[in-house]
């Protein structure tokens, strides 16, 4: 068996379902919140799981935090977002999974469900996460917005998928999330072009999704019109002309997302320059007048 974590901040939407999809599977849920303003808490305190709550840092420390600060009963976990779900295929596999000493960790792919659909090519479907491990073996930094683990041992990867409800609160929700994210997305672009490089043979020749995906993360923060350049990427070649509108939509959102990161690192980079106006000067930086003589 192995313990489930689920990461929480005003997930009062999502967590009931959330909870529901897991409960009956694990004998021992965790819910991780980040001290929740609406409804979270409540709705999770009606299920039989533990709860902690923690002052959110960043999403890499969050991670770390958790699995060193909070025990489980289990050597091995998974981390569920609450806009993610367990399904009773994923969870056989993950106990099978478990049973091997061949890895400490396992990557699952994510089914992207957006405006009521599976979006499968625009999302780089399969696209990888990790999210089964033994706690002792992973721990995670932080990488723009989100975060990047680092596995102390091989890892393998999960066949079965988990659904991942993007637009659960609506799209005022994800455009105030994305506000946000751009912020430190625009920090990470600007250390990257100032130190990082692009790993080619990891491009091109890379051992998993995960390598060559990262590469291409390095890759594109170089690019000049980047969100131009992202919308012809998502729609046309991987295909997301495919997923109808839901495709388009999503396409069109990701390449505004990175517009505003671009906007940002230029913000970064150019700080505004304000004039002081004249009266909020003290009296003595004041020019003194002449007196002209005739």
């Amino acid at each position: 068996m192995f313990s489930v974590y689920i990461l929480t901040y005003n997930e009062e939407i999502e967590i009931a379902e959330c909870i529901e999809s897991v409960i009956s599977l694990s004998d021992e849920v965790i819910v991780v919140d980040s001290f929740s303003s609406d409804r979270t808490i409540e709705i999770a305190q009606k299920y039989p799981v533990q709860i902690v709550q923690h002052a959110f840092e960043s999403h890499g420390k969050q991670r770390t935090w958790m699995l060193r600060e909070v025990p489980t009963r289990h050597e091995w976990v998974y981390i569920l977002e609450a806009d993610e779900r367990m399904t009773p295929q994923l969870f056989a596999e993950c106990l099978q999974a478990i049973q091997s000493e061949e890895y400490i960790g396992y990557y699952v792919a994510e089914r992207v469900l957006f405006m009521n659909a599976w979006i499968r090519h625009c999302t780089q479907y399969p696209r990888y996460q990790m999210r089964l491990f033994r706690k002792d073996k992973v721990w995670f930094t932080d990488y723009g917005h989100t975060e990047r683990e680092v596995c102390d041992g091989p890892t393998g990867f999960i066949k079965e998928t988990y659904p991942h409800y993007t637009s659960g609160k609506g799209f005022s929700r994800w455009l105030e999330k994305h506000n946000r994210y751009s912020t430190n997305e625009a920090k990470e672009t600007i250390h990257q072009l100032q130190q990082g490089t692009v790993n080619w043979k990891h491009l091109f020749w890379g051992r998993s999704e995960v390598e060559r995906r990262r590469a291409l993360k390095d890759l594109s923060v170089r690019l000049p019109f980047r969100p131009f350049v992202r919308f012809l990427y998502m729609y046309f070649l991987l295909g997301g002309i495919w997923d109808g509108k839901p495709g388009f939509t999503w396409c069109v959102l990701q390449a505004f997302y990175e517009y505003l990161i671009v906007l940002k690192v230029w913000e970064m980079q150019n700080p505004i320059e304000r004039e002081i106006p004249l009266h909020s000067l003290p009296i003595s930086s004041l020019p003194t007048s002449k007196s002209v003589k005739s």
